[in-house]
């Protein structure tokens, strides 16, 4: 199966993720396409058969550059399996799911994607990128409430298994 990967990456970890899912994809023996949302390039959908397409949720939205790209492609993404990977900081924690699904509601609103399948994927926590004021954000706007404390223990919340048998159900 010829595979289009199609991501959006704004601090690395939807880029891993993205890179991750070409890997895997290939070791199930498929060919993998991947394709940076932020690089311009043409794209061609001729002898693809699915697309996943990958994105991160920063301030309750998709990146917007993505999302015209989706928008701009929707007439050939109407003709392919897609599996829409969000990933956020909120699909990390159960009591954040509702609304990390909402991201997602929300971005098919504004761009009319309608995809085969979905999934909420853990993001990840770069504290070295982050100023002062970025630091009190995630602190107290994206974390608040959340059982985690910046600085101590894991930064990465991708559940690399879950991606992995998810990749695998949606390929079958």
């Amino acid at each position: 199966m010829n595979v289009l990967v199609i991501y959006a990456t704004i601090e690395g970890q939807t880029g891993k993720i993205a890179r991750f899912v070409s890997e895997e994809l290939e070791k199930l023996g498929h060919t993998a396409v991947l394709i940076d949302a932020n690089e311009p390039s043409e794209i061609s959908f001729e002898q693809v058969d699915a697309v996943i397409l990958a994105a991160p949720v920063h301030e309750r939205r998709h990146p917007q550059n993505f999302e015209a790209l989706l928008s701009a492609h929707a007439a050939d993404l109407a003709t392919k399996r897609v599996f829409f990977l969000s990933i956020s900081l909120n699909a990390a924690f159960p009591e954040g799911m509702e609304e990390a699904g909402e991201y997602v509601t929300e971005m098919k609103m504004r761009t009319g994607l309608d995809p085969e399948r979905e999934m909420l994927v853990g993001g990840a926590i770069r504290i070295d990128q982050y100023d002062y004021f970025a630091m009190q954000v995630l602190q107290h706007v994206v974390l608040r409430d959340k059982d985690y404390k910046p600085g101590e223990g894991r930064n990465e919340f991708t559940d690399w298994d879950a991606l992995s048998s998810n990749l695998a159900e949606f390929l079958a």
